[in-house]
């Protein structure tokens, strides 16, 4: 049973990616989430179109939830996080940035990178 963005409940991780509407939604997601990796994507992104349907399985095979920003929609969100090109993931955990890579990243990294904070 996967439980939506919005139940508070950290038991279990949602298994899709999740689009963030704004900081406090982002804001939100972090801290009810024991471990979030976050896309800052943009949807004319090459590289980023490419890493969709790796960040679609890690958001159903492990137990990290997958946000998604819109630079071109959230552009203070990106800014006030530091991204300066697109795709950039952020990994939270315990409600702290961990983690910052710039690029896609292969889905075994990712998966490596993500379970090394929900072990």
């Amino acid at each position: 049973m996967a439980t939506d963005a919005h139940s508070g409940s950290n038991e279990r991780s949602i298994d899709t990616p999740l689009h963030i509407e704004g900081t406090n939604h982002l804001e939100d997601v972090v801290s009810d989430y024991d471990v979030v990796l976050v896309d800052f994507f943009a949807t004319w992104c090459g590289p980023c179109q490419m890493l969709e349907p790796v960040l679609e399985g890690l958001a159903d095979e492990t137990d990290a939830v997958i946000a998604k920003v819109d630079v071109d929609e959230h552009p203070q969100l990106a800014g006030a996080y530091g991204v300066r090109g697109v795709p950039t993931l952020a990994l939270f955990a315990d409600g702290e940035q961990a983690e910052q890579h710039t690029g896609a990243l292969p889905a075994g990294r990712l998966r490596d990178l993500i379970e090394g904070y929900t072990e």
